[in-house]
């Protein structure tokens, strides 16, 4: 983990806790509920924020799939870690990546910050400092939808703290407040946004990366399908979610090349 990536996760961590001391502290409706007792709600809300700190750092700093030399895959296949063998048509080779020299799986992308091929690469994302791919992709799904949870929850109280009347001390008393509730807004749009167009993709079984640079990855250039790796929204969503292995795309993408159009 490089400098930089320390001072993101440094700085995601430091306001996620300053943001939910200060709603705890501030006048608002979770204060309220613990001076009458009721620890119930504020409870569940520092768990949640907690869990989203939890899975942030999860995601960041976990392996998204990066694509191993052959002979780390052939010892993990000795120690049963469940790495899926390709089986290929005989006339089809495996692109090796001319950065780090490994065989890139299909749907597998050389990324530049990280220095390695990642499967099934989504994007970079600067906020994790890590790639999203195959192995972090669900998980990252999760912490975003945790994440929108807390934003949302989080909004709802700075705002039930803001109070209106016409006072020289208005500013002064809800100046926390109130630069807390447009972060958490911006961020809210952010993460939903995010939310909804991952979810769209997963439905679709296709990357952000594939879906912006569809003419140039050749593979999808030259399949006849739009898109050869869809199997229909429940089973995408099924094995997007639920597999426990890695994927051999190259199998799903012959059979369905090879199929009558």
């Amino acid at each position: 983990m490089g400098p930089g990536g320390r001072w993101v996760r440094a700085a995601h961590t430091a306001l996620s806790a300053a943001l939910a001391l200060g709603l705890l502290l501030h006048r608002t409706d979770l204060q309220k509920q613990e001076e009458r007792g009721e620890l119930l709600q504020p409870l569940i809300f520092v768990l949640l924020v907690l869990c989203s700190i939890l899975l942030y750092f999860k995601v960041s700093l976990m392996d998204p799939g990066f694509v191993k030399p052959e002979e780390e895959v052939k010892e993990g296949e000795d120690k049963g870690q469940g790495v899926v063998i390709l089986q290929l048509p005989g006339d089809i080779k495996l692109r090796r990546c001319g950065y780090c020299l490994v065989k890139q799986p299909m749907r597998a992308k050389h990324c530049q910050q990280c220095q390695h091929c990642v499967r099934r690469y989504d994007h970079h994302c600067p906020w994790l400092e890590n790639c999203v791919g195959e192995r972090n992709h669900p998980l990252f799904i999760v912490y975003l939808s945790v994440q929108l949870v807390v934003l949302l929850w989080g909004g709802h109280v700075a705002w039930s703290g803001l109070y209106f009347e016409q006072s020289r001390e208005w500013l002064q008393h809800n100046i926390f407040l109130l630069v807390s509730f447009l972060l958490i807004l911006i961020f809210t749009i952010v993460v939903l946004l995010l939310l909804v167009s991952h979810l769209y993709l997963i439905s679709c079984n296709t990357t952000t990366w594939e879906f912006m640079s569809h003419h140039r990855i050749s593979y999808l250039r030259h399949s006849q399908l739009e898109n050869p790796f869809d199997q229909g929204i429940i089973l995408n969503l099924w094995r997007f979610f639920c597999s426990r292995h890695l994927t051999a795309w190259e199998n799903i993408y012959f059979h369905k090349s090879s199929e009558p159009v």
